[in-house]
């Protein structure tokens, strides 16, 4: 008996599919790898995004893949800085085991394997355009790409590059919703200021409203770069084809946010669709990391995962049922962001978070958490924290009563140990860890957060020698030293 020509398995397989789609679950047949396309975000923090249900910002291409596929509640960041937390992505490796890697305008060496390279080695096309891995130098890590892919102009020509039915892998980094922003462009982008949720860690005025509504244009203008992309997928027949993955690298760019280990720095958006495997309009609330991304491309790709690799693949959380054990807990952590520190010093932090409590270790509570009050080198004065109308107000209403609380919690310096209770004070605005009523917990997470760094290798559990703070920081300098007027506001 002859076998069935291969164009009949392919229908036969098609129609499976359709038929579990159209029941709402995952298609279990799978009748090639995948294509990838991972859409990054620059400084987007949970929960902005409609998806969310956040009623300010309108996000209705990252909101189809919420409906069409798979919506994380729980996804938090590595690190809440840019470079190490894009490298922590690439290698699916947590920062301090990355070396230089775990630093800010640093480099990644290249005996860490990143998932284009091991693609591309298992017969993958693969690129990337816009803010790739970064900011940083490749080349001293002995790279001669960027670790995110070679460089393309746009998906169109990348995609013009590859061979007739080749699986491609692209990673488009966008720049929003990173600073500047236009003042009044939120306005002007029919966002209504009032409408925007303050947090609870910054004042509610007119201009922090302003600020946020600014950001949240830049929010919206990534949203169109993602739907742009999706259009392109399905001009080329390929969306269905497509492991459709959409995330940020840190949070928004905020006093308090970015650049520091609270939710408002290392909780990111994330959503991911592809039909043959992931469940339509499923909401996954495990507690998943971006370290986690690598290893899942990667099983999803049928490529073999390196050994190194310490983040875990989400298959297990795809099909949209109850979230399996041992997905309750994240760890981050945050090195050297920019040089803002006299000596180029970083401000060392290990955090573990659960759905219940965030535990920060802070291992240099002598030093300025935001950088120093006085421009060292990079930035500027608290240049930890990028400058906008937000973090000015705090500097210069510092002295205000209505102010200085919300200066303190961004600027001042922080306690060696930081813990808070989340169903209690979801924005992490009142440190318990002295508490005695929170002693047990406090010492039971500061021991699970201990057994984490020595499980993955961390320096700062056996040697704690501030390495981070000799590796070279290719970054630029100030363009020019503080003004009067910003020393002025600066000497606290």
């Amino acid at each position: 008996m002859t076998s069935p020509p291969k164009w009949r398995s392919v229908l036969v397989a098609a129609a499976a599919t359709a038929t579990l789609l159209a029941a709402g679950r995952p298609a279990s047949v799978q009748t090639r790898p995948p294509n990838i396309l991972l859409v990054i975000a620059d400084d987007w923090s949970f929960p902005h995004a409609g998806a969310y249900g956040d009623k300010a910002v309108a996000t209705p291409a990252f909101d189809r893949l919420a409906r069409e596929g798979a919506l994380f509640t729980r996804a938090f960041t590595a690190a809440p800085s840019c470079t190490p937390s894009r490298a922590a992505l690439l290698t699916g490796q947590p920062i301090h085991r990355l070396a230089e890697g775990g630093n800010l305008w640093g480099s990644l060496p290249a005996r860490f394997d990143v998932y284009p390279d091991l693609l591309e080695r298992a017969g993958y096309h693969v690129g990337h355009a816009g803010k790739g891995w970064g900011p940083g130098q490749f080349e001293p890590g002995s790279r001669s790409r960027n670790p995110a892919g070679p460089r393309f102009a746009s998906f169109d020509e990348f995609l013009a590059k590859r061979s007739k039915a080749q699986p491609f892998a692209f990673w488009f980094g966008s720049t929003n919703p990173h600073r500047p922003y236009e003042d009044g462009s939120g306005v002007k982008a029919g966002i209504d200021p009032a409408r925007v949720t303050v947090p609870p860690f910054l004042p509610d005025t007119a201009a922090v409203r302003s600020d946020l509504a600014d950001y949240d244009a830049e929010v919206q203008r990534f949203d169109g770069e993602l739907a742009t992309l999706l259009a392109a997928l399905e001009r080329l027949g390929e969306i269905d084809n497509t492991l459709v993955i959409v995330t940020s690298d840190n949070g928004m760019p905020f006093p308090r946010a970015k650049a520091t280990v609270y939710d408002a720095g290392t909780r990111m958006p994330l959503a991911m669709r592809w039909p043959a495997r992931i469940a339509r309009g499923a909401t996954i609330d495990a507690l998943v990391s971006l370290t986690d991304l690598a290893p899942t491309i990667l099983d999803l790709a049928r490529v073999r995962i390196p050994a190194g690799v310490t983040g875990r693949s989400l298959v297990p959380l795809l099909g949209g049922k109850a979230s399996p054990s041992g997905w309750d807990r994240v760890f981050t952590e945050r090195e050297r962001h920019a040089n803002v520190r006299a000596g180029d010093a970083s401000y060392p932090a290990r955090a573990v978070r659960t759905a219940e409590y965030l535990y920060i270790r802070n291992y240099r509570p002598d030093r300025w958490p935001a950088g120093d009050p006085t421009l060292h080198f990079a930035v500027g004065p608290f240049g930890d924290i990028d400058d906008g109308p937000t973090k000015q107000l705090l500097i210069e209403r510092r002295d205000d009563p209505a102010v200085a609380d919300f200066f303190r919690l961004s600027m001042a310096k922080r306690p060696a140990e930081e813990l808070y209770d989340i169903k209690k004070d979801s924005a992490q605005v009142r440190n318990v860890a002295a508490e005695p009523s929170y002693a047990q917990v406090k010492a039971r997470l500061a021991k699970e957060l201990a057994a984490w760094q020595r499980a993955t290798g961390d320096p700062r559990a056996v040697a704690d020698d501030d390495r981070w703070d000799r590796y070279p920081y290719y970054g630029a300098p100030a363009k020019s030293p503080p003004t009067p007027l910003e020393a002025n506001r600066t000497r606290w």
